[in-house]
């Protein structure tokens, strides 16, 4: 018989603290930047769980965060969860209706909100009926004293004991919570609990999935707000790995210097955010000869961009999952059989989203029958995933069921399966493109259109026709060099020898912009809504 050990992040808190107590934890700032070491990060967690308590914390109370990534969100990560209280991260970039249905759907107790975002809550504090209290994160310059009452983080915790006594908590106690981005209807709340979490950061560490370690730099581009930041921060503790925090500094060139300066080995980020990085290493060099991956996701990573940053020397390795699943689920990682294959072949095979990390458990179902499709790489159904980190049902809401079927998350996701059991994602049911009774992917075509040389960004969603029912329309955007010298001809040129007749896009329209979701994610609803009068034969 095995011992009964609660898998809580009560256990990651103390090995980090106890056998890396001199790691660094880096936070990026208007000047230098912000530095301490794993001690002093456990020495002032410590105080803010005291804090939470003197300010009448209980277990299960939601403690929401509206911060960038930074050492005091880190602090947060940690604190909450630990006495017992639910980590709530507010997406900074939500719509207003869309924040307040969530803090008062959560409950949120307590609010900590970085200094330069308080002007953002102080429009919306009076429809928000369930918090107590704001602490303050930093200078808020900008501040009209709106948030009542209030208090400054470092006074919060200033007159603090720097030790706790952790409770003994259930490892299916809930320690945090995210908000799904509510794409169609209200925002989906999904509790993760520590032994979630838990599994979930061992998860991280395997090493045909993102093989975190404790010799790694970690930069989490990827907002703490959007699914944990994927685990990473939690996983960093667990292994004791220096964390590099970018605060609000997230163009290409602040990254690059960045990645550069503390010798950054792990990065993590959605496509756009890399496809930045990509166009700045065109025209400026920077010594990346410590980084040995990236790990990004959040939606398809282009091939062009994998094999672009192939050429400057850097591993880019697409990650599959969603807030429901923790996120990790799938990683696309070359098998040992694949290593001998061409280059062209392994890009090709890298363009996918893999193979599900042990733990996860997945089928791809027919839509239309119910059944399994065939592992023939061709056959389209929805994915559908279950295992130890999975939600199972969304909190305080009553449609559940029609999400998670038989133990089955759907995700929603449309995908077909090869020989080898890996897995490529070909658009979200609602995405993709039924011409004429067939589907089109708007994923595939976006990622050719992406190799093109003279394009930085491609966008393609299905527009109302009359004879086809819908018709692809591609919205692309000129790499700044080309604005102005790429036609509709030369795109459509570039896609014929590469995908069926059909599949050509009916037109071809040139924006200075995509529109992005709240998490850096295509917003195709935006694009069909402002182009679904467009007439494509015309054009």
């Amino acid at each position: 018989m095995m011992m009964n050990y609660p898998l809580t992040l009560q256990h990651a808190f103390k090995r980090a603290t106890r056998i890396f107590p001199h790691k660094e934890i880096v936070t990026q700032t208007d000047g230098e930047p912000h530095r301490y070491t794993y001690a002093d990060w456990g020495r002032r967690s410590m105080q803010l769980a005291n804090a939470l308590q003197k300010a009448g914390v209980e277990q299960s109370d939601r403690i929401a965060t509206f911060a960038w990534n930074t050492y005091r969100h880190f602090e947060l990560y940690f604190a909450v969860p630990c006495m017992g209280a639910v980590l709530h991260t507010l997406n900074i970039r939500l719509f207003a209706e869309q924040l307040v249905y969530i803090v008062n759907n959560a409950e949120d107790k307590i609010i900590f909100v970085d200094g330069d975002l308080v002007p953002v809550l102080e429009r919306l504090a009076d429809q928000f009926s369930s918090v107590k209290l704001y602490v303050i994160m930093g200078e808020a310059p900008h501040a009209t004293g709106k948030l009542q009452p209030s208090v400054d983080y470092e006074e919060f915790i200033g007159d603090q004991p720097a030790t706790y006594e952790w409770p003994e908590l259930d490892e299916n106690a809930a320690a945090a919570m995210c908000y799904t981005s509510g794409t169609t209807g209200n925002p989906k709340g999904v509790l993760y609990s520590h032994r979630s979490i838990y599994l979930h950061s061992i998860g991280s560490c395997f090493a045909d999935g993102p093989a975190l370690a404790e010799r790694d730099v970690v930069y989490p581009l990827v907002p703490m707000f959007h699914a944990n930041a994927w685990g990473f921060p939690h996983a960093s503790a667990f292994v004791g790995a220096k964390l590099v925090l970018p605060g609000r500094f997230m163009d290409p060139l602040r990254v690059a210097k960045t990645m550069e300066q503390e010798r950054v080995t792990f990065a993590a980020g959605v496509p756009t955010i890399w496809i930045g990085l990509l166009n700045l290493l065109d025209k400026e060099q920077f010594d990346f000869s410590a980084l040995r991956i990236i790990i990004s996701g959040g939606s398809a990573v282009p091939q062009a961009l994998i094999e672009g940053l192939h050429h400057k020397g850097v591993t880019i390795v697409q990650a599959w999952g969603m807030t429901e699943t923790s996120p990790l689920a799938s990683v696309a990682r070359l098998r040992a059989s694949q290593e001998d294959l061409s280059l062209e072949e392994q890009f090709a095979i890298r363009a996918r989203q893999g193979t599900m990390v042990p733990g996860v458990e997945f089928r791809v179902m027919d839509m239309e029958t119910g059944q399994e499709v065939p592992w023939d790489n061709q056959t389209f159904g929805e994915l559908q995933v279950r295992g130890p980190w999975i939600a199972r049902a969304y909190y305080h809401d009553a449609e559940s069921d029609a999400k998670f079927a038989n133990g089955w998350l759907r995700t929603g996701d449309v995908a077909v399966v090869d020989k080898e059991g890996t897995i490529q994602l070909v658009d979200r049911t609602k995405d993709l493109v039924k011409s004429g009774g067939e589907w089109i992917s708007s994923v595939e075509i976006e990622g050719l259109i992406m190799g093109h040389p003279k394009v930085l960004e491609a966008c393609v969603v299905g527009i109302p026709h009359p004879k086809w029912s819908e018709r692809p329309l591609a919205c692309v955007v000129a790499k700044p060099a080309f604005i102005g010298q790429v036609t509709k001809e030369e795109i459509i040129e570039f896609l014929r020898p590469k995908v069926a007749k059909w599949w050509l896009p009916d037109d071809v329209i040139f924006v200075e912009a995509i529109p992005k979701t709240s998490v850096g994610k295509f917003d195709k609803k935006v694009l069909r809504n402002s182009y679904k009068t467009h007439n494509l034969a015309q054009g």
